[in-house]
């Protein structure tokens, strides 16, 4: 049985998809969940709490659909499929992947989403460590900026308008290129 924070995370999940923003309120959150409107500050000291819960769960998620999106492909392919997951990611889940990125309101919040996070630039750093590039932090930094830009246009809807006729997904496929140009190959 989920426990009542699950319940709550779930549901501040479900109304931020919803209403595509983050101003969903404590109290909406607990109705839905059928608990007191006073329950969500015995798990959730801050309504910022709660955002970093939510967004938390969505990084998770996120982590999820990167990691099956490769599962039986290797080398180049890993990261075309990589970067397809997340830039599909953020067009199906727009409001989360806003959310999960705004740190201005989530700092604070008491989720430790550095640590969520950080697994997926160190597995984009390991897939290009496997293909033999040097200086993969850069790289790394490198490749997820411009992916993480292609998203966020995509995801906007501003692809669309500025470059109708421009598939993002190769324009994520691009970014890749560019970031496997950059620069030696360790000898």
């Amino acid at each position: 049985m989920k426990s009542t924070r699950d319940r709550l995370v779930r549901v501040g999940v479900e109304l931020l998809e919803e209403s595509g923003s983050v101003d969903i309120g404590l109290r909406e959150i607990a109705r839905r969940a059928g608990v007191s409107h006073g329950a969500p500050r015995r798990w959730f000291p801050t309504h910022r709490a709660l955002l970093s819960a939510i967004a938390a769960a969505g990084l998770s998620d996120l982590a999820s659909a990167i990691e099956t999106s490769g599962r039986d492909l290797d080398g180049r392919a890993t990261l075309d499929a990589a970067a397809y997951a997340y830039v599909d990611f953020a067009a199906r889940r727009p409001a989360m992947f806003a959310l999960m990125f705004r740190h201005d309101l989530l700092v604070g919040g008491g989720e430790d989403l550095r640590t969520s996070s950080r697994p997926l630039f160190t597995w984009l750093r390991r897939q290009l460590d496997e293909l033999g590039f040097d200086d993969t932090e850069r790289r790394a930094a490198m490749l997820w900026s411009g992916v993480h830009g292609v998203a966020m246009v995509h995801s906007t809807g501003a692809m669309g308008v500025v470059a109708p006729g421009v598939d993002h997904r190769m324009v994520a496929r691009d970014v890749i290129d560019s970031a496997c140009q950059a620069g030696p190959l360790r000898t």
